[in-house]
Protein backbone atom coordinates (compact mmCIF):
# COMPACT_ATOMS: atom_id res chain seq x y z
CA UNK A 1 0.00 0.00 0.00
CA UNK A 2 2.74 2.29 1.01
CA UNK A 3 4.33 2.53 -2.72
CA UNK A 4 0.82 2.98 -4.10
CA UNK A 5 0.33 5.99 -1.74
CA UNK A 6 3.54 7.89 -2.85
CA UNK A 7 3.05 6.65 -6.33
CA UNK A 8 -0.45 8.75 -6.00
CA UNK A 9 1.19 11.22 -3.93
CA UNK A 10 4.13 11.83 -6.74
CA UNK A 11 1.40 12.19 -9.62
CA UNK A 12 -0.56 14.87 -8.00
CA UNK A 13 2.60 16.83 -7.04
CA UNK A 14 3.62 16.35 -10.51
CA UNK A 15 0.23 17.61 -11.84
CA UNK A 16 -0.30 20.61 -9.72
CA UNK A 17 2.87 21.86 -9.92
CA UNK A 18 2.90 21.53 -13.72
CA UNK A 19 -0.25 23.95 -13.89
CA UNK A 20 0.75 26.55 -11.59
CA UNK A 21 2.20 29.80 -13.43
CA UNK A 22 5.54 29.72 -14.78
CA UNK A 23 7.80 31.84 -11.94
CA UNK A 24 5.46 29.83 -9.60
CA UNK A 25 6.24 26.64 -11.10
CA UNK A 26 9.76 27.50 -11.15
CA UNK A 27 9.97 27.98 -7.32
CA UNK A 28 7.86 24.81 -6.68
CA UNK A 29 10.50 23.00 -8.37
CA UNK A 30 13.32 24.43 -6.15
CA UNK A 31 11.60 23.28 -3.05
CA UNK A 32 12.39 19.35 -2.43
CA UNK A 33 9.41 17.22 -1.60
CA UNK A 34 9.84 14.71 1.34
CA UNK A 35 7.31 11.50 1.05
CA UNK A 36 7.76 9.67 4.97
CA UNK A 37 4.49 7.78 6.46
CA UNK A 38 4.09 9.63 9.63
CA UNK A 39 6.00 12.62 11.48
CA UNK A 40 9.14 11.02 13.03
CA UNK A 41 9.91 10.43 16.77
CA UNK A 42 12.01 13.09 16.90
CA UNK A 43 9.27 15.45 15.54
CA UNK A 44 6.92 14.01 18.19
CA UNK A 45 9.31 14.81 20.58
CA UNK A 46 9.28 18.42 19.63
CA UNK A 47 5.68 18.58 20.28
CA UNK A 48 4.72 17.85 16.70
CA UNK A 49 1.21 16.10 16.46
CA UNK A 50 1.69 12.92 15.15
CA UNK A 51 -1.40 13.19 12.71
CA UNK A 52 0.45 16.43 11.11
CA UNK A 53 -0.61 16.11 7.52
CA UNK A 54 2.67 17.82 6.34
CA UNK A 55 5.35 20.65 7.13
CA UNK A 56 7.62 22.81 5.57
CA UNK A 57 10.98 22.99 7.27
CA UNK A 58 14.22 25.37 6.51
CA UNK A 59 14.67 29.12 5.38
CA UNK A 60 11.62 30.41 3.68
CA UNK A 61 12.75 31.35 -0.25
CA UNK A 62 13.85 35.07 0.01
CA UNK A 63 14.70 35.19 3.34
CA UNK A 64 17.12 36.84 5.03
CA UNK A 65 19.86 34.30 7.20
CA UNK A 66 20.34 34.96 10.70
CA UNK A 67 22.64 33.18 12.75
CA UNK A 68 23.59 29.59 11.62
CA UNK A 69 23.35 28.62 8.59
CA UNK A 70 19.82 27.51 7.95
CA UNK A 71 18.64 23.95 7.11
CA UNK A 72 17.98 23.67 3.43
CA UNK A 73 14.16 24.12 2.32
CA UNK A 74 12.26 21.04 2.00
CA UNK A 75 8.25 20.04 2.19
CA UNK A 76 7.52 16.69 4.34
CA UNK A 77 4.31 15.44 3.23
CA UNK A 78 3.23 12.41 5.26
CA UNK A 79 1.39 9.98 3.01
CA UNK A 80 -0.17 7.43 5.62
CA UNK A 81 -1.86 10.27 7.88
CA UNK A 82 -3.01 11.79 4.29
CA UNK A 83 -4.66 8.03 3.80
CA UNK A 84 -5.94 8.35 7.23
CA UNK A 85 -7.36 11.79 7.28
CA UNK A 86 -9.23 10.83 3.57
CA UNK A 87 -10.53 7.39 5.11
CA UNK A 88 -8.79 5.84 2.63
CA UNK A 89 -10.90 7.72 -0.36
CA UNK A 90 -8.66 7.88 -3.33
CA UNK A 91 -10.07 11.14 -4.74
CA UNK A 92 -10.36 13.00 -0.89
CA UNK A 93 -6.73 11.30 -0.67
CA UNK A 94 -5.26 12.94 -4.21
CA UNK A 95 -7.64 16.36 -2.81
CA UNK A 96 -5.90 16.50 0.40
CA UNK A 97 -2.14 15.85 -1.55
CA UNK A 98 -2.70 19.11 -3.58
CA UNK A 99 -4.48 21.19 -0.95
CA UNK A 100 -1.38 20.09 1.88
CA UNK A 101 1.61 20.87 -0.62
CA UNK A 102 0.22 24.02 -1.59
CA UNK A 103 -0.48 24.59 2.32
CA UNK A 104 3.73 24.08 2.67
CA UNK A 105 4.38 25.57 -0.31
CA UNK A 106 2.65 28.68 0.79
CA UNK A 107 4.87 28.70 3.87
CA UNK A 108 8.24 28.30 1.23
CA UNK A 109 7.39 31.27 0.17
CA UNK A 110 7.01 33.23 3.45
CA UNK A 111 3.07 32.85 3.97
CA UNK A 112 2.19 33.05 7.83
CA UNK A 113 -1.23 30.83 8.26
CA UNK A 114 -3.63 34.11 8.00
CA UNK A 115 -2.38 34.33 4.31
CA UNK A 116 -2.38 30.47 3.88
CA UNK A 117 -6.02 30.85 5.27
CA UNK A 118 -6.89 33.71 3.01
CA UNK A 119 -6.07 31.77 0.41
CA UNK A 120 -8.20 29.14 1.14
CA UNK A 121 -4.95 26.99 1.93
CA UNK A 122 -5.79 26.08 5.67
Amino acid sequence: MAKRLVRMAREELEGLVATLPEGLRERARAVPVVLDPWPSDALVAEGWDVGLLGMFMGQPDGAPWEGAAPLPPQILLFYENLWDFAEEDEETYRKEVRVTYLHELGHYLGLDEDEIDERGLL
